[in-house]
């Protein structure tokens, strides 16, 4: 078999690399990736193996150059003779920023990027499986406080937090404008949070925000909230059995932590606070404090405002950040965190465990102590600057 992925350099598209690349029932992996050439492209493979001492295999992954903005990409690899016989395309590579400074791009690699990809697919006479990695929030932001099912998405009239989802729910309508329903899966994950593993993440994705908490200790936001976490290494598995999967019953699945493993932000930050002496406790407030918050950023917040009584917060504040105008920029880098949060949204993940044998996924409160050692290494103004 011959597979190509997309977004093999990113968080969980590195998790897939590496696990296809231990397949013995696949012979060759192209991965499309942005370099200047294809001796740039195979070390910034390498570099993705080399992270845990993962073996190489030169003969089996292969670089192809190109960019999902590119309106020639299409063309670019239906030219690429090497590509004539791929079996399974999985598409991985997405933009996830949240910051409405990037929509633009956000659409045009989310969907343009796509479009390209299925262009090409269409010419595949070998193609037998499209694998479309989307995500479970597209179901949008008006389903609160329950457990969200597959069949609910896509949903044409859902309104969404950010570009992002919104871009994922479109992509998933495109598929069917190229590819026969029998040649495509999409796969879901919900929030992916960290490494159930002892060692550092790929990418601090996600836990930027759990990082900010921990910086600020006082947290807008309710902790109770119910959450859909699951560690990267469990989501890139659960892709893996499902698109090998001989009794695969349905076309969409989610990958998720479902009701059995969910979390919350209360349980989160008090796994990790043993972790940092010397902070002030975690601290919940109201949603709607959020503004005064922002307010006291740019010193206009006035003398009778409800946040004065967490001023032993805000005097931490002035003593962390020094300047007000890095808070500025974490406040709204953390905005559409909160409104997620907020959502308590779960996602069913019945499909998945009857049709693989993957078991539930560990809970993020308990195995978010892994990632303790790098939380503190996160620049979290450069993550709010690009969310």
């Amino acid at each position: 078999m011959n597979v190509f992925l997309t977004g093999s350099t990113g968080f969980l598209g590195g998790e897939i690399l590496v696990n296809l690349s231990k397949r013995s029932d696949i012979s060759k992996i192209f991965c499309l990736l942005r370099a200047n050439d294809e001796q740039d492209g195979l070390k910034r493979i390498k570099k993705i193996f080399s992270l845990h001492n993962d073996f190489f295999d030169e003969h089996k992954i292969f670089p192809v150059i190109g960019d999902l903005t590119s309106k020639e990409l299409s063309e670019s690899l239906i030219n690429n003779k090497e590509l004539h016989n791929i079996n399974l395309i999985i598409h991985s590579a997405a933009n996830t920023s949240f910051s409405k400074i990037f929509d633009d791009l956000v659409e045009k690699v989310n969907l343009g990027g796509l479009e390209e990809i299925l262009k090409w697919s269409k010419t595949l006479k070998n193609l037998n499986l499209f694998t479309y990695i989307g995500t479970a929030t597209i179901c949008g932001c008006d389903i609160k406080n329950r457990i969200v099912k597959e069949e609910e998405s896509p949903n044409l009239n859902s309104k969404h937090l950010v570009k992002y989802s919104y871009t994922k729910m479109m992509g998933e309508l495109k598929l069917k404008n190229f590819l026969p329903e029998d040649k495509i899966l999409v796969l879901r994950p919900s929030i992916i949070m960290g490494d159930s593993r002892p060692w550092i993440p790929r990418s601090p994705v996600i836990l930027w925000a759990l990082a900010t908490f921990n910086l600020l200790r006082l947290i807008p936001v309710n902790p109770l909230s119910q959450l859909d976490i699951i560690p990267v290494d469990y989501a890139a598995k659960a892709i893996e059995e499902l698109i090998f999967c001989a009794k695969r019953r349905f076309s969409i699945y989610h990958i998720s932590s479902g009701s059995i493993s969910a979390t919350n932000t209360g349980k989160v930050t008090s796994a990790i606070e043993t972790f940092f002496q010397g902070k002030p406790a975690f601290s919940f407030v109201d949603r709607t404090l959020t503004n005064q918050m922002k307010l006291w950023a740019k010193n206009k917040l006035q003398p009778d405002a409800k946040l004065f009584e967490y001023n032993y917060y805000l005097e931490y504040w002035k003593k962390t950040f020094y300047d007000n105008g890095k808070l500025r920029i974490i406040f709204a880098g953390l905005e559409p965190y909160l409104d997620f949060i907020e959502l308590g949204q779960l996602f069913d993940n019945t499909r998945m465990l009857n049709d693989i044998n993957i078991g539930a996924s560990p809970p993020a409160h308990e195995y978010i102590i892994k990632a303790v050692p790098y939380i503190e290494n996160i620049d979290i103004l450069e993550g709010a600057i690009d969310p």
